[in-house]
């Protein structure tokens, strides 16, 4: 449950159940956001990979060690098809005939590494990206979140990979880890929290815009109403665009106040459900994230399947793109046909990494770097089988059974994703 320093009270009258029962909503795929996830398909992970690589000292990792990340990467091929996929990204080479294949960075991928970092240590840079993370504890009203939360927020919100050491340490005003009781899981957990509540950063992206800038205009309560913005071929029942009319005009509730005393079936819970999920898609450098990250935070925030709701409810505000392996929620206004209206700095750095990934030809090269694919297919096989002799002997020697190897590849496939039904709707539940 959110502890807050503010509460908004509002009459008991904006508390009732909403006005109509069900309907459906079809589902209309949005081309253009859907592109806008697509074409960042591999690109966290390229990333990941990049930043594991460039933390070891000698800039260069042995392809055995890097296979171990594949699941916590969700890569969907084994690690080697993947170097070979990018290989402007990534350089395969053997420091010497006694040692195992290793992994670098291409040149063109090491010089963007070094102008990404550039843009990432500037100081406004710095002191956005520290805001915005402010205001994300913010959202919890209780100024805090366990760590493992905000890991799954790191890419989205734009932090160095190592942000508590490279960031948060230079910020003791704003940051501390703790530890401390984790509310869902019941086991100790570190936390990241926020030192003192910041009422100038209260203040949302919407009432930013309603108040011209100037903050001292901000009035609570006011009726602010969310840009729609539907595809081609969307259309709404008419009783649902005199409900969505309606809902627009009551009330706005800040994110970052505590109205969990509203009716949670109520128009007006509903409203202020959506201001903090479109606040926190605001703060997010590309303005989307998985939607599974959204759902993890609601359920830490208490607001249990409300999250899921709003996003069906209001498509004219939020999307819900099913490419690349997973659910992706997109906040629609920050997209005209596919580009980002306001573009932050790191966004470019990335475009410029997706341009570096295509260049790749589709089909796999036989060799790269003098290196033949079917040289690292054999060294790996054999790293695994030796691994795999090594686990059972040990085992043996234990008395424990025998074990798996670390270097194990299951080929992975799609997830059912929830959302659409067969009819391509999606039922309204209220």
């Amino acid at each position: 449950m959110m502890v807050s320093l503010h509460s908004t009270k509002l009459p008991h009258q904006l508390n009732q159940a909403r006005t109509f029962i069900a309907c459906r909503i079809k589902w209309v795929s949005d081309p253009y956001l859907d592109t806008v996830v697509s074409k960042e398909k591999n690109l966290k992970q390229v990333i990941s990979f990049k930043n594991q690589l460039i933390s070891s000292p000698s800039k260069s990792l042995p392809l055995s060690t890097l296979s171990l990340l594949k699941p916590y990467f969700n890569l969907s091929t084994t690690a080697l098809n993947f170097f070979h996929k990018y290989y402007t990204v990534f350089s395969q080479f053997q420091p010497s005939p006694s040692l195992p294949f290793h992994i670098k960075l291409a040149p063109q991928a090491f010089s963007l590494h070094k102008e990404e970092q550039l843009i990432l240590k500037s100081q406004p840079l710095r002191d956005d990206t520290v805001k915005r993370l402010a205001k994300f504890l913010m959202l919890s009203g209780a100024k805090r979140l366990p760590l493992h939360i905000v890991d799954r927020f790191k890419y989205d919100l734009g932090l160095p990979h190592d942000y508590i050491t490279a960031l948060l340490s230079d910020y003791p005003e704003y940051f501390n880890v703790c530890e401390d009781k984790d509310c869902l899981t019941n086991n100790d957990s570190f936390f990241l929290e926020l030192v003192s509540w910041k009422d100038e950063l209260a203040v949302s992206e919407m009432e930013k815009r309603v108040s011209l800038e100037d903050l001292r205009n901000v009035k609570r309560g006011e009726r602010i109403g969310f840009p729609l913005n539907f595809p081609d071929g969307f259309d709404l029942k008419k009783k649902v665009r005199d409900w969505v009319f309606e809902w627009q005009g009551l009330p706005y509730i800040s994110p970052y106040e505590n109205a969990f005393h509203l009716n949670p079936n109520g128009d007006q819970a509903e409203k202020w459900t959506v201001t903090v999920l479109h606040e926190l898609l605001w703060l997010l450098v590309s303005k989307k994230t998985e939607k599974e990250n959204v759902l993890r935070l609601g359920d830490y925030l208490g607001f249990g399947n409300r999250f899921t709701k709003a996003l069906v409810h209001h498509p004219g505000i939020f999307y819900v793109s099913n490419k690349i392996r997973t659910q992706t929620v997109v906040l629609r206004e920050a997209y005209r046909k596919g580009f980002l209206v306001h573009k932050h700095p790191l966004m470019g750095m990335r475009f410029r990494y997706i341009r570096l990934m295509s260049k790749a030809k589709k089909k796999r090269r036989k060799s790269v770097g003098g290196v033949s694919h079917s040289q690292l297919q054999r060294q790996v096989s054999s790293t695994k089988k030796g691994i795999e002799r090594n686990a059972k002997y040990k085992s043996r020697e234990e008395e424990n059974g025998s074990s798996e190897s670390e270097f194990e590849d299951v080929g992975s496939s799609d997830s059912n994703l929830e959302g659409a039904n067969n009819d391509g709707t999606r039922k309204m539940k209220m």
